[in-house]
């Protein structure tokens, strides 16, 4: 009874927040935007609704992305807020006599029912600053991996219609030689009156030393030099092969501050076998700080791991448990 509950439904755009007391009465509802200079005029607003001898309770589904800002000014204002697991949420909606609709008002006072209701096991929100940083660039690695795995997909398609053995000429295209090769002779026509000397010592020059004009001399003998040069599908080649170089500089940018990061955290995962950096880093990402976690038990079903049972009379079954953090639980 010594709190008032909101609940906050965030979105990028704007907030909204809805006023419970202790025997789930609604108080009042406020949507405002999600700016730093709106948040605290929405906190001076909120106390039209705060009960007399009470302080605020927030509880935010969304710590880490579009709440962050939020959570953080409240944070720093020394209001207690605790999040609110968007499963619980989920839930929650369906329990109540309004399941059949969904809106952010909705969503808000289901997560203040969940402050109620779950007090004792809702994690308290944190101002987890490295982890955030770190998260990012978890993020930002994983995203550049799979931009260089679709751009590898399509130089495949582009460049097997003019070299359809290209993989005998080099091992793959990511090579230095390679990358000079199919930049400057992108189609088979371009090569149209390159002699062999012209195009080993080419060759030569961009591997140093080795490929030589045995090498030149096989892929002249493989490719149709009589093709016609199509200079759209030319500089299409060109600009995909610079995206991708572009790429691996950026990949190996972000690798660099990631190894610099994790090591502030002065962790031991990596001596596990097999765990490297980047994997390590996305584990700790994902799992934050692992106080907040009071058994080991905690930790396994957070991250989905902990079979569940079913139990009926004589009968005990257990299963993969289908929930938590995929990330964690998933394959690599």
């Amino acid at each position: 009874m010594q709190y008032t509950y909101i609940g906050v439904d965030s979105h990028k755009d704007t907030h909204t927040a809805v006023f419970l007391d202790c025997f789930f009465e609604k108080l009042g509802e406020i949507v405002f935007d999600n700016t730093a200079a709106a948040f605290p005029d929405f906190l001076s607003a909120a106390e039209t609704f705060k009960q007399d001898g009470t302080i605020f309770l927030f509880g935010l589904e969304d710590v880490s992305s579009y709440g962050r800002a939020l959570a953080r000014f409240l944070l720093n204002n020394r209001q207690p807020v605790k999040h609110v697991n968007s499963y619980l949420v989920s839930q929650e909606r369906k329990n109540i006599s309004i399941a059949i609709e969904k809106n952010d008002s909705i969503d808000a006072e289901c997560a203040a029912r969940l402050l109620i209701s779950k007090f004792g096991t809702l994690s308290n929100a944190t101002d987890d600053e490295q982890y955030w940083l770190l998260r990012s660039l978890v993020v930002q690695r994983d995203f550049i991996i799979q931009s260089n795995v679709r751009l590898k997909t399509y130089l495949h398609n582009l460049l097997t219609q003019d070299f359809p053995g290209y993989h005998n000429f080099f091992d793959g295209f990511e090579g230095k030689a390679a990358l000079a090769f199919f930049t400057k002779y992108p189609s088979a026509g371009t090569l149209k009156g390159v002699s062999e000397e012209e195009l080993g010592q080419f060759l030569c020059e961009n591997s140093h030393g080795a490929l030589k004009i045995e090498r030149a001399r096989k892929i002249l003998k493989a490719t149709d030099t009589t093709s016609t040069v199509h200079e759209i599908r030319n500089a299409t080649i060109n600009s995909t092969l610079q995206q991708y170089v572009f790429n691996m500089k950026e990949l190996e940018k972000a690798e660099d501050a990631l190894a610099k990061t994790y090591a502030e955290f002065g962790t031991t995962l990596t001596s596990m076998k097999g765990l490297d950096v980047p994997s390590a880093a996305q584990i700790l990402s994902c799992i934050g700080d692992i106080n907040k976690f009071s058994t080991p038990a905690k930790l396994a079903r957070y991250a989905g791991i902990a079979p569940t049972t079913y139990a009926s009379g004589k009968k005990d079954m257990q299963y993969s448990n289908q929930r938590g953090n995929r990330e964690l639980n998933s394959p690599p």
